[in-house]
């Protein structure tokens, strides 16, 4: 199954004195979605934003928001997030107790929604969940912060669920994050990533939409 590549940069790698402004030169440069990550300071070691930052960027972007919730217990909080203007919610598995409660939140709500694991997170920990997803996101790094090295041996999430998508007849989206550049993102896309999220190697360039087209050109 091809899919056609999605880039999702993620809004923790801009300059947040001009957040806006860089929001406007991705989507510009043609980007398709906008990475937002959550994180409570629990969850994961650090804390980033809320639904009032998500908010004040609808309103100035026509990017499709992909909300990461990297937060304990998700949810409590995703009526909030809706509200804020999320197109797609993702929880983490490890995250939550029941995992499917939280998913038929967003799906009730007509958000997309999608399921997060962490590197040492088995595969199988999701399979009771995939039928519910309309993506699965693949943390190729620890989460919580920005700027670590990309792990390859999560490639191995990626071909299982491509697997997995074929046997049981299913249509998610398959996306990565954590430390994806022009080095890698090839070796992503070829064991079945369509959707990539990029922090520094896009918000981080002093030219965003060079960096976008590199990521493109690097990915075929």
């Amino acid at each position: 199954m091809n899919k056609q590549l999605i880039l999702s940069p993620s809004a923790l790698s801009c300059d947040f004195s001009h957040l806006g402004d860089d929001v406007r030169r991705a989507e510009e440069a043609g980007v398709e979605y906008l990475h937002l990550d959550v994180m409570d300071g629990v969850f994961v070691p650090n804390i980033s934003f809320g639904p009032c930052v998500i908010s004040s960027l609808r309103g100035a972007s026509g990017l499709v928001f992909d909300v990461h919730l990297m937060i304990t217990d998700p949810i409590r909080y995703i009526p909030q997030f809706i509200k804020a203007g999320a197109d797609i919610i993702t929880i983490h598995v490890e995250a939550t107790d029941d995992p499917a409660a939280a998913l038929r939140a967003i799906r009730d709500a007509g958000v997309r929604c999608c399921i997060s694991i962490k590197p040492a997170t088995p595969t199988e920990t999701i399979l009771p969940y995939l039928s519910m997803l309309d993506m699965v996101l693949v943390m190729s790094v620890e989460p919580g912060f920005g700027g670590q090295k990309f792990m390859p041996d999560t490639l191995e999430h990626v071909r299982k669920l491509v697997r997995l998508r074929s046997e049981l007849g299913l249509d998610y989206d398959i996306e990565i994050d954590g430390g994806i550049n022009r080095d890698n993102i090839k070796q992503a896309v070829d064991a079945g990533v369509n959707v990539v999220v990029a922090g520094s190697a896009i918000f981080g360039k002093p030219d965003i939409a060079e960096a976008v087209r590199e990521l493109r050109e690097a990915a075929v």
